[in-house]
């Protein structure tokens, strides 16, 4: 007699750990030095474009050897353990679909790959949950972007893992797709399934994560919950450009305030270092109407996310 045995990961919480890993192409280095811990919950995976937040989901998700360093689940290394593979479901950022399958056929094949007892049940399960069984019979090539996402994480759900990986989810989602996704991650996180996504945009993620991981360059710029990490981002010194009737007079004015930490004259205005951002902004027209100089422009220079999350990475003194 055979007797079956359950792997020990199916029985314990979706613990994931990162211990210095790097990945790198060549000369080109995509992940330098990572060490993180991803347990039940959701998790935002937050960087600007190119911060390497791709390559270390395909790393969580087994598709990616690391060049150093180790990624586990609950104890057991991912790469190429395929007992591992059927607790993990990975939405890719890029076009993972076949355009001439329908829907249906799109999910029931990724049950079917999976070696589920009942594929076309559980495909119709993972339809109805992202909101799309009106349209499985419907070929994707004439999907929308939001509903070809949306497909996706039914294929990636089909096989009912224990950790999720989102590469940019909500990307091409009009709005009534995206709550509806929104609200789908934030219920599969609070029933205890570990969940990690992907986004350049600290809003997208300040709605649906409880914790955020900050890359940068490769780098892991920071952890913690995101209230703390938005205090350190609204709190770093920033640079507006101003355009005002007198910008010697408002130089003058601002120089005496103490939320500006530098004010310099060039051609084309002030430029001026706001070290108290909450108290420039509600300070500035108080300012220019008490020295009597009308504004005609206020504008930041630095608000590109890669400046935004640079400022995590530098020293503190």
């Amino acid at each position: 007699m055979t007797v079956t045995t359950v792997p020990a990961v199916a029985a314990r919480p979706g613990l994931m750990e990162l211990a210095r890993v790097s990945r790198w192409y060549g000369n080109v280095v995509a992940v330098n030095d990572v060490t993180m811990t991803i347990g039940p919950g959701v998790t935002g995976l937050l960087g600007p474009n190119g911060a390497g937040k791709s390559t270390l989901l395909h790393i969580m998700a087994g598709f990616l050897a690391p060049s150093n360093g180790t990624a586990t689940l609950n104890g057991q290394r991912i790469w190429r353990s395929h007992d591992i593979y059927r607790h993990i479901g990975l939405v890719p950022e890029r076009e993972g679909v076949y355009g001439f399958l329908t829907g249906w056929q799109f999910v029931l094949s990724a049950a079917r790959l999976h070696r589920l007892p009942d594929p076309a049940q559980a495909a119709t399960r993972a339809l109805d949950l992202v909101d799309m069984s009106h349209a499985k019979d419907r070929r994707i090539e004439t999907y929308s972007k939001g509903m070809r996402q949306r497909v996706k994480v039914a294929a990636a759900l089909v096989h009912d893992p224990q950790v999720l990986l989102l590469d940019e989810p909500f990307n091409g989602m009009d709005p009534r797709q995206r709550l509806h996704l929104m609200e789908l991650v934030r219920r599969m996180g609070a029933e205890g399934r570990t969940i990690l996504f992907s986004s350049h945009i600290l809003e997208e993620v300040e709605r649906v994560a409880e914790q955020i991981e900050v890359m940068v360059a490769g780098r892991h710029a920071a952890s913690g919950d995101y209230r703390e990490i938005r205090r350190r981002m609204t709190d770093r010194p920033h640079l507006f450009r101003v355009r005002s009737s007198d910008d010697r007079r408002l130089a003058s004015a601002l120089i005496a305030d103490a939320s500006s930490g530098a004010v310099s004259l060039t051609e084309s205005g002030l430029e001026v270092q706001a070290l108290d951002f909450g108290r420039f902004t509600r300070l500035l027209p108080r300012v220019a109407r008490d020295a009597g100089v009308r504004l005609w422009q206020v504008s930041p220079t630095d608000e590109d996310l890669e400046s935004v999350f640079s400022y995590l990475i530098q020293p503190r003194a």
